[in-house]
């Protein structure tokens, strides 16, 4: 696939001063204050990319720069590919989102609801309707993450290492466990950041009758040529690998001053080598250019290059918000953690939506999709503006830093001639 055009902000409506103070921005409060140790930013609007920078370290053991190839685990961004994969399905007739999941997955049948209990002896209650495929796409199944630390049903996928980054077992393996762990709710009735988009991935691969990670492969990766997109990374790319860090602050330290432990060295890491458990929630490493492909895909209604995906109007389905009642995520999450926590976002099938920008308190725009990662990668989408931001680096938690509501603010800053 061809790159997109470089372009000067200004032919596109955007200003350089204003997006010269993003990386000022990201260089002393983040890079040189300890934060982060490097960041990569692509900015494409109007068809054209109008700002790229790589600053600071890859890894800073080894004193390797970010450079515009550096290959980042995206972790939860994996989620947004995937849905688009599923969707690729029901475009060609071969499910519908108000099938239930045990239509494909026959253990689930029978899953309960906890009322009491701990692994493995769980006191349950019958749904109140059965889990349905859109469920899973918009995080109501009543599934979770062992890392939300909030209750019982968390503490045993914790203990059956269900969702960790370092996976544990296959795909089939962990379709088994699950059966034997209850719902934290009945479907529909709350949203729960989870492994439901890992189970959207076991279902492609059962119901295309290949290996999830091939289809990802054959119908999305090749033919948009995103070359640098897996689920590992292989030894001759070894050395564009970044490493991953976890954000602190150590003990007798000053007050704000930060610290950064590695977390993940590039050189022994398990994505060095094919996964045993290809996870379609979290398991992709990319680069900022290679995603900015994918986005460019849907923003421009799902094709680039004569490669369509999906049709518009699938994508137009995706990007709307399916949280029952209309509600946005703050009025239906019983997540402690997710990757959008503001008012007016709603959630669709794969993406977090803008609502009401008036009630995010950030600049924005109706319509506008995105998501981001563990390690503080994240990216949105705003056609009305046609605008994609990319931003890459490797520090975890993802809420550690207020990074996206000021990523968000400062480039819609930068607009000098919007479209709205």
């Amino acid at each position: 696939m061809l790159a997109p055009t470089p372009a000067s902000p200004e032919s596109a409506g955007m200003s350089k001063p204003a997006l010269d103070r993003l990386e000022n921005h990201l260089k002393q409060r983040y890079i040189d204050a300890g934060r982060f140790p490097g960041t990569q930013v692509l900015i494409y609007r109007r068809g054209k990319v109008v700002h790229s920078t790589a600053q600071g370290f890859a890894d800073l053991e080894r004193k390797v720069p970010v450079k515009d190839d550096t290959i980042f685990r995206i972790y939860s961004m994996t989620k947004p590919i995937t849905s688009v994969a599923f969707m690729m399905l029901l475009e060609e007739g071969r499910v519908a989102l108000d099938e239930p999941v045990h239509k494909y997955i026959p253990e689930w049948k029978n899953l309960g609801v906890f009322q009491a209990g701990s692994f493995p002896a769980f006191l349950t209650r019958p749904p109140s309707r059965p889990m349905l495929i859109v469920d899973l796409l918009r995080h109501t199944s009543g599934l979770t993450y062992g890392f939300q630390q909030r209750s019982n049903v968390d503490a045993a996928y914790r203990e059956n290492k269900i969702g960790e980054v370092i996976k544990a077992g296959t795909l089939q393996s962990m379709i088994e466990d699950l059966a034997k762990i209850p719902l934290e709710f009945s479907p529909g009735e709350a949203w729960n950041y989870s492994v439901a988009t890992d189970v959207v991935g076991y279902l492609i691969g059962k119901i295309s009758g290949m290996p999830f990670e091939q289809f990802l492969k054959e119908r999305i990766f090749n033919p948009l040529g995103m070359n640098d997109t897996d689920f590992f990374v292989p030894a001759d790319k070894a050395h564009r690998f970044a490493a991953c860090y976890s954000a602190g602050v150590q003990i007798g330290m000053t007050a704000g001053e930060a610290t950064l432990k590695l977390q993940d060295d590039p050189a022994t890491s398990s994505f060095l080598t094919p996964p045993s458990l290809v996870s379609g929630g979290g398991g992709l490493c990319s680069t900022a250019a290679d995603y900015l492909t994918f986005c460019r895909a849907l923003l421009n209604g799902g094709e680039l290059g004569g490669v369509r995906l999906i049709g518009p109007k699938t994508l137009k389905l995706m990007t709307s918000n399916h949280l029952p009642g209309g509600l946005d995520l703050p009025g239906m999450s019983r997540s402690l953690f997710s990757e959008a926590t503001y008012n007016g976002i709603g959630f669709g099938l794969g993406f977090a939506v803008t609502m009401h920008p008036e009630q995010t308190l950030i600049p924005g725009s109706p319509g506008e999709y995105n998501w981001g990662g563990a390690a503080t990668t994240s990216f949105f989408i705003d056609p009305a503006e046609e605008l994609i931001t990319i931003f890459m680096t490797q520090v975890l938690p993802s809420s550690a830093y207020p990074l996206r509501r000021e990523l968000r603010t400062l480039v819609y800053a930068a607009i000098t001639d919007s479209n709205l």
